[in-house]
């Protein structure tokens, strides 16, 4: 940048400045925001600190929208003012949002202080970053607050002090949220892993034994091998899964198997178990269970769980649970679980328990669900053949 053009830069800067209408500060915000983005590696000091010092006195003058496109700027920059982005780290989450999750401007007391003053989204925000240090996973394990904590277990790239891990561990024994992401953590040293597992069993025995006339021995065999299965080879090499079917078995055997309890399963977030306890009560092979459970409309999970007798709030609750444990899944639109239980409710039992025992036989027929959402979810009470009928609507079309 020549001095003539620096000169050219500063008076126009100046001259902006003294538009104090809503307008003018937008246009000054962009203005210094492009100077940044464009010719930041060539500015001189002073035009740096004029240009810092111009924007965190009116940042706060301006609209959110203009304070957040500037932030989106701002949070890609590796040399950004500290003091401008700490500004916008601190403004509304609608604002800070970019500068929390992605600008490595923020040091780790930075990061710290927005934790101990701001709010709970502020916290979340920064739960996501990359790179999270022990002493800032340490402050948002300090919140308390359940959501932030379970957000930051499930941050591959949150590092964890052992004295950190060892509390979270012992604060899964209540919190029933903490225990599947700390399970998925690479982190997640064996013994620790160990006592996470005999908590969730213990648990799962007290509910069996409450509710079910059950052999407490035999129950704890049973429970006593699971644990051990989930610390063997696998769980050295860093795969430590839980191996639930002798459990499922067990179960079975002693008529256990509820919709209370696969929801009870389903919600510790013990997949596998859930998975293991439903393929005893339908008689599904794993492969044609796993397609139905986690088929991304629900139809086929719809015709299982009417099949074999499952209420439909516990159906419900399954679907819902079941979505969100499918990888890049979020909440589950409103829309698509009026539409299932819709398809869930005209439905005949008779002919859901039909396509099961279909589909025990054969597990390839599951393609005759393809269809499910054009024939047997629609409004208007047709099918195509080969899918599931449905009882007749209110206004009596079939």
């Amino acid at each position: 940048m020549t001095d003539n053009r620096e000169s050219e830069d500063l008076k126009l800067l100046v001259a902006m400045a003294r538009d104090k209408s809503m307008a003018g500060r937008k246009a000054l915000v962009d203005a210094v925001g492009d100077l940044f983005r464009n010719k930041g590696d060539v500015l001189s000091d002073l035009e740096r600190a004029l240009m810092s010092e111009i924007l965190r006195q009116i940042i706060h003058e301006v609209e959110m929208s203009v304070r957040r496109g500037l932030s989106d700027r701002l949070a890609q920059m590796k040399d950004a003012p500290h003091d401008l982005v700490m500004a916008l780290a601190n403004d509304s989450i609608e604002v800070a949002h970019p500068i929390l999750i992605d600008s490595d401007l923020l040091h780790d007391v930075d990061l710290v202080e927005i934790i101990q003053h701001r709010t709970l989204q502020h916290q979340l925000a920064i739960a996501m970053r990359r790179n999270l240090s022990e002493s800032v996973t340490e402050a948002l394990v300090e919140t308390g607050n359940s959501d932030v904590i379970t957000t930051m277990l499930g941050n591959p790239e949150a590092r964890l002090s052992r004295a950190t891990m060892e509390y979270l561990v012992e604060q899964a024994k209540r919190m029933d949220s903490y225990q599947n992401p700390l399970l998925h953590r690479p982190d997640l040293e064996p013994e620790l892993a160990k006592r996470i597992f005999w908590w969730v069993s213990a648990a799962l025995r007290q509910h069996i034994v409450e509710h079910f006339d059950v052999d407490p021995f035999d129950l704890d065999a049973t429970l006593e091998t699971t644990v051990k299965d989930i610390m063997s080879d696998d769980a050295a090499a860093g795969q430590g899964r839980p191996k639930p079917l002798e459990l499922a078995d067990q179960l079975a055997r002693e008529g256990a198997i509820t919709a209370e309890l696969l929801v009870k399963v389903l919600r510790q977030g013990e997949v596998p178990l859930f998975e293991a306890l439903f393929a005893r009560i339908s008689g599904l092979a794993p492969k044609a269970l796993r397609r139905i459970i986690f088929d991304s409309g629900g139809e086929a999970l719809a015709v299982a769980c009417k099949g074999i007798d499952i209420p439909k709030a516990e159906f419900a609750t399954i679907f819902m649970l079941t979505r969100k444990a499918r990888p890049g899944t979020g909440a589950v639109n409103p829309r698509e679980l009026t539409r299932v239980l819709a398809l869930f409710d005209r439905m005949h039992p008779e002919a859901a328990r039909a396509m099961v025992r279909r589909w025990q036989r054969d597990p390839d027929f599951l393609d005759a669900v393809d269809g499910l959402e054009r024939a047997g979810g629609r409004t208007d009470g047709k099918r195509k053949r080969g899918t599931p009928a449905v009882a007749p609507t209110k206004r009596g079309k079939t």
